[in-house]
């Protein structure tokens, strides 16, 4: 059976961190900083309308020199953003990220959002689903695994 996004969510939970297009880049930092997380969905007016990402720190605001304290995140954000559908699976979702080089990915079912998952997320998954497998294997070598 493969596991779909859908099922992760369950799991993980709603919960969707967020800012405005008009937050400091500073602030939407130290707001990553302290939730312990690498992106933030921009929203506005309760529609996404981008993300914005440690890559685009690195490279819209150090690298280009930049001032954090008051460059808004509206100017460096990620607007093209990629999405996923909830019924898309571990192992689909895992391909998208790796063809498109993003970490994060929105998870929307038409215009609603239902949740966000990032690459740490499915490796936890498939790393748990690994585990299961060995065990398993383990138990029906050395004759535990049931009749």
């Amino acid at each position: 059976m493969k596991t779909t996004l859908e099922s992760i969510l369950k799991e993980k939970g709603p919960v969707v961190h967020s800012t405005d297009p008009g937050t400091t880049v500073l602030e939407a930092v130290r707001a990553m900083n302290d939730r312990g997380i690498g992106s933030l969905l921009v929203m506005d007016g309760g529609g996404v309308v981008g993300i914005f990402t440690e890559r685009d720190v690195l490279r819209r605001v150090v690298d280009a020199g930049r001032d954090p304290e008051t460059t808004k995140v509206a100017e460096v954000m990620s607007g093209e953003m990629v999405v996923i559908h909830p019924e898309a699976t571990v192992e689909e979702t895992m391909a998208v990220m790796t063809e498109k080089r993003v970490r994060h990915l929105p998870v929307m079912q038409g215009d609603t959002l239902l949740g966000m998952v990032s690459i740490g997320d499915l490796t936890r998954w498939a790393s748990r689903l690994q585990q299961h497998h060995i065990r398993n294997l383990v138990d029906y070598i050395t004759g535990r695994y049931p009749a």
